[in-house]
């Protein structure tokens, strides 16, 4: 069985203030007699589900194109939190057997806003989850909430810890009805040159 993990990407769906939101411009239509239907898409490389390239927020680290891609794919533990909004630290994790996880999806209440209304308040990883996570042999982090950092944030020390303890990063993931446990995670992103971030389509499998 696949559960689907992405953000459907529409004109409606709320961008990170100031980033081109998603359009899809329709070239050629068959209703008005062209050959196909065909569209250009413009969005940013950090719309709806996405994967963050280490350049992202560490210049001259790797491009999109240059990661490996074997951390996006694989045994992957979704867990619920209850924190609202804020850092998270491990003890927001009672209950996880952290010998056994080997990619960590946070499913926050940012799964069940609105989708058209961008979220300013939103929990995301403390340098001491990050830590942590590292200690565990984590390889990758992923969340619902659109970022590693509190928003605004001026140093982005949650995607740096991150980044330091080689954990790749999934943001803007959804949750709904998805229960916790464990899953196989399936989240590629595009092969962008020079890429600092790619949408992907990410799914779990039971």
């Amino acid at each position: 069985m696949l559960f689907d993990i992405t953000r459907t990407l529409n004109s409606n769906l709320a961008v990170w203030p100031g980033d081109d939101s998603f359009s899809a411009k329709v070239m050629a239509d068959m209703n008005r007699g062209d050959v196909v239907n065909l569209t250009t898409l413009t969005l940013s490389s950090h719309t709806g589900t996405h994967v963050d390239a280490p350049c992202h927020f560490i210049n001259h680290d790797l491009f999109i194109d240059q990661i490996s891609l074997d951390v996006y794919i694989g045994p992957a533990t979704v867990v619920t939190v209850q924190r609202e909004a804020g850092p998270l630290i491990p003890a927001d994790f009672p209950n996880v057997d952290w010998s056994n996880v080997q990619r960590l999806l946070v499913h926050s209440s940012a799964s069940h806003k609105p989708i058209d209304q961008f979220q300013e308040q939103f929990v995301y990883p403390s340098p001491e989850l990050a830590d942590w996570l590292g200690q565990h042999q984590v390889v990758l982090f992923g969340s619902d909430a659109p970022s590693m950092d509190k928003f605004n944030s001026p140093d982005l020390v949650g995607h740096k810890a991150m980044r330091h303890n080689g954990i790749a990063l999934v943001e803007n993931l959804i949750f709904n009805n998805i229960p916790d446990g464990e899953y196989e995670l399936i989240a590629l992103p595009l092969k962008i040159e020079k890429g600092d971030g790619s949408p992907v389509r990410a799914i779990l499998r039971a």
